[in-house]
């Protein structure tokens, strides 16, 4: 039945439940054991390998939304992304990332791949050619982030897979602001999709968790550092993901549609500088964004005026909430360069435009009115203080 199921919010209720065979729950049973029978079973299975039911099960709902051969799942995003990396990376390779990612992507690199001899470098664009310029002999993965954290820049991946399948590079992309929902890099040539689950497909602001969709050849490459790394779920929390990603859909479609409203709000209001959101025709990749998404999701970063104090104002919102993190149905604001950018060198941040004063916006699923309020109050009490 699984395989004949094409709606996304039909996969996200019911693909990948655990069928309760006992009483017939409507939702799937937590099998917390730590410890499986083996003799003549035909799966060892134990929580480290990945393997448990709720585990398993899980994994095939998130190959089902990104529409690859496999899953895996992993205790945060950046255990996804470190395990995947290191898994294909080996002493005297080298990683061409696009210049503005993830802080902790970045840092993962700046900080840990002298110490494993892996070469890495930045690209000084987004451009095709850019990549294609920075390609060595001995390149083994490009990596890449669309949209990108925390300026939301778009790119074209597409060309971009094209390109690595033609130099026969491996590319990765960080799907998480995107998410299934919005956009499917496998179908447009990609090898590997990253998630922190932490963010949308957990979606509450309760779960710590990371996700890799790609081939099986792939997964398993993956799986086998993994395993010895120990970077896995608690089936606790596996049940508790599984039941979020149920309304994933709904969820984001939701999020998206407030996004583009309080994008065109602040973007009219007189005392905003910038806003970076990819559905507004202004964006510099807005038309790219168009092909390749659909829809431009719910993240979005923006600058007030001068006369506008940023602490202030985050300190003063009420409704919306100045915390760590994105992605959940509330509504929160932060200040990437003291939070998720803080590890960045500071030239670097301000040659990405992530200034002391660029406020990124996760949207939620309050009423536009409420949250326009809250903005407004908070701009009242931040001006000139």
């Amino acid at each position: 039945m699984e395989d004949k199921i094409k709606g996304i919010n039909t996969i996200c209720i019911h693909v990948g439940e655990v069928k309760d065979e006992q009483f017939g729950g409507a939702v799937s049973p937590i099998y917390p054991s730590t410890s499986y029978e083996y003799i003549d079973a035909e799966i060892s299975r134990y929580p480290r390998y990945s393997n448990t039911p709720n585990q398993e099960y899980l994994c095939k709902k998130i190959a089902a939304l990104e529409e690859t051969e496999s899953a895996m799942i992993l205790g945060s995003g950046m255990a996804a992304i470190s395990t995947t990396l290191l898994s294909l990376l080996d002493s005297g390779d080298h990683i061409l990332f696009q210049n503005d990612i993830y802080g902790g992507t970045r840092n993962l690199a700046e900080a840990q791949f002298d110490r494993y001899g892996i070469e890495y470098s930045f690209t000084d664009s987004l451009e095709v050619s850019d990549f294609e310029n920075e390609i060595r002999d001995n390149t083994k993965v490009i990596y890449i982030e669309s949209p990108s954290n925390p300026i939301l820049k778009i790119v074209d991946i597409r060309a971009i897979a094209k390109l690595a399948k033609s130099k026969g590079l491996i590319s990765v992309i960080d799907n998480t602001f995107a998410t299934p929902v919005i956009q499917k890099p496998s179908t447009m040539g990609i090898d590997i999709i990253l998630h922190s689950a932490t963010k949308y497909f957990g979606g509450h602001s309760d779960i710590c968790a990371g996700a890799v969709a790609t081939t099986e050849d792939l997964k398993e490459t993956i799986w086998s550092l993994s395993k010895n790394l120990g970077g896995s779920l608690s089936d606790y929390t596996v049940w508790l993901l599984e039941r979020s990603m149920k309304t994933l859909s709904i969820r984001v479609k939701a999020q998206q549609e407030n996004a583009m409203k309080l994008s065109k709000y602040l973007y009219d209001h007189d005392l905003t500088k910038t806003v970076y959101y990819p559905g507004l025709p202004t964006h510099n990749n807005h038309d790219l964004a168009k092909r390749q998404m659909d829809g431009f999701g719910a993240m979005m970063s923006f600058e007030f005026d001068e006369s506008i104090h940023v602490n202030t104002f985050l300190k003063a919102l009420e409704l919306i909430k100045p915390s760590m993190s994105l992605a959940g149905v509330e509504s929160t604001m932060l200040v990437p360069a003291e939070t998720s950018h803080y590890l960045l060198k500071e030239e670097d941040r301000i040659a990405q435009g992530i200034t002391n004063n660029l406020i990124r916006f996760s949207v939620g699923i309050e009423d536009t009115e409420d949250v326009i309020e809250d903005i407004e109050q908070a701009i009242v009490k931040a001006t000139n203080k």
